[in-house]
């Protein structure tokens, strides 16, 4: 199946299980006449397997030169996952990391998870369900960066298109997105 192919069935599963109108309190605070609830596609198999063959291409066509993909927990924990599992079957392994929301507060007291498959100085890639204002990503990239890995760039499902993109951009970094809303809405319907 090519790339345009497996986003219109991607765009028909996020609009199908993800994506919801009404009124609605963001992780932000922000009110928003939408939800996209990502978590819903990306456990659903043919979900999890499109948003992973995606991610892996989109990091082809960037030509990001990466040893391993992470995210917060626990919007990105079945994004890695695909990623990880469709690489290695892609003959191209990178292993994922996770990134704890707090410290673990025993043993380590680490904020990452995985980090036995990766060394600092490593080369990583994050991914994200969904980005609005981009501050929970900016956290998360503090965190990888005290752990020494560098990161070549951020890939989420969908841009809200609510000033993350730009945020994420004046920090940076590049973030690169499978949808937009209205590319989502627009694929969906088609």
């Amino acid at each position: 199946m090519n790339s345009s192919k497996l986003r219109t069935r991607l765009a028909g599963l996020l609009y199908a299980k993800s994506y919801r109108e009404g009124n609605f309190t963001l992780t932000s605070g922000k009110k928003s006449d939408y939800y996209f609830d990502c978590k819903q596609t990306a456990l659903h198999p043919e979900g999890g397997y499109l948003i992973g063959k995606l991610f892996l291409e989109i990091i082809r066509e960037q030509k990001m030169d990466i040893q391993g993909v992470g995210g917060m927990t626990l919007g990105a924990d079945p994004l890695i996952s695909a990623v990880t599992v469709l690489s290695y079957l892609d003959k191209n392994p990178l292993p994922g990391f996770i990134i704890r929301k707090e410290a673990k507060g025993h043993g380590t007291n680490s904020y990452l998870e995985g980090m036995a498959n990766l060394e600092p100085g490593f080369k990583v890639c994050l991914l994200e369900d969904v980005v609005t204002t981009g501050g929970t990503l900016l956290t998360a990239c503090q965190r990888v960066r005290d752990q020494g890995l560098v990161i070549k760039g951020i890939l989420c499902v969908l841009d809200r298109e609510e000033g993350g993109k730009e945020n994420i951009i004046r920090a940076g970094y590049d973030l690169v997105s499978i949808f937009t809303r209205k590319e989502l809405v627009n694929a969906a319907k088609s």
